[in-house]
């Protein structure tokens, strides 16, 4: 018979509410406050993925690995889920969800409690972030997300995944790439280097036939930076020359594309997220 479920918790709450989260604690706390009786063998088949979880790629080898020790030892921890109108949905575990239906089983041993969207976030990124790899892209969608749903700073966002806000900004300016450039980074065949000096480029046909010639050639990045520019490229530079120091000044310091032309600054931002980033860096504060 299904016990009630049981909030998060005092103590839980406080490690949310705190600056840097960490999924190890985040999972102990739970541990620790629950009864042997709160540990409940779900069916697997009644299991959804957390809808906010950034990782799309499982590693079939990986899978495998942890699938053939659950065979033999079964699954070590929980899984912790959240009563769904259908179901359960997946706080933390996936993985072991995914590899327990690889090794056959049906049922799996999961601990349910009480998790607010913005918290079911926090939780997807973090367990990807601080134990499986996520690919630049996922991380990168996964940090826009965060900034935008849970209205943060990139200063507060950084503290909270314990990353430097520079890092997350090198990160979200990788979204700016065409999507088939995105792809070859999810692929490995462009490397954070290679990404992050394309994504300065702005315009997109140049960045596609540079990032195609990157990986037939398999230049490196400091090869890369040597290429000269299409004659297109070049008339922008060349249209922009007296004032090029200056973009490249602002454009290093607010990672966006920045034009100085007749006496004008012009600022390119994405959206509104991407906007307050860049008031952000430069210290302008909204005193309504």
């Amino acid at each position: 018979m299904e016990t009630k479920k049981r909030a998060l918790g005092k103590g839980l709450e406080q490690l949310f509410n705190g600056e840097n989260l960490d999924l190890d604690q985040i999972e102990k706390t739970i541990y620790e406050t629950s009864d042997n009786e709160e540990i409940m063998e779900l069916n697997l088949d009644d299991l959804r993925p957390n809808p906010y979880q950034p990782r799309k790629i499982f590693k079939d080898e990986a899978l495998q690995e942890l699938s053939d020790s659950i065979k033999e030892h079964g699954v070590f921890q929980p899984i912790i889920v959240k009563k769904s109108i259908k179901g359960y949905e997946i706080i933390a575990g996936e993985r072991r969800v995914r590899a327990s239906k690889l090794a056959g089983l049906t049922k799996i041993p999961a601990i349910i409690r009480e998790f607010t969207d913005a918290q079911m976030m926090e939780i997807a990124l973090l367990e990807n972030l601080q134990r499986e790899n996520l690919n630049v892209i996922e991380e990168a969608v996964a940090y826009k997300s965060m900034l935008e749903k849970l209205n943060l700073t990139q200063e507060e966002l950084s503290k909270k995944v314990g990353k430097s806000r520079s890092h997350i900004t090198n990160i979200l300016g990788l979204l700016r790439l065409p999507k088939s450039v995105q792809k070859m980074v999810i692929n490995g065949e462009l490397t954070m280097g290679h990404a992050r000096m394309l994504s300065k480029l702005e315009d997109v046909e140049e960045i596609e036939t540079l990032a195609n010639k990157i990986v037939n050639e398999s230049l490196t990045v400091r090869e890369t930076e040597h290429i000269k520019p299409s004659k297109k490229q070049k008339q922008h530079v060349e249209s922009t020359n007296e004032y090029k120091y200056v973009e490249e000044m602002l454009r290093e310091k607010l990672d966006t594309k920045v034009k100085v032309k007749d006496n004008k600054v012009e600022i390119s931002f994405t959206n509104n997220a991407d906007l307050n980033r860049i008031l952000e860096v430069l210290n302008i504060k909204d005193n309504v």
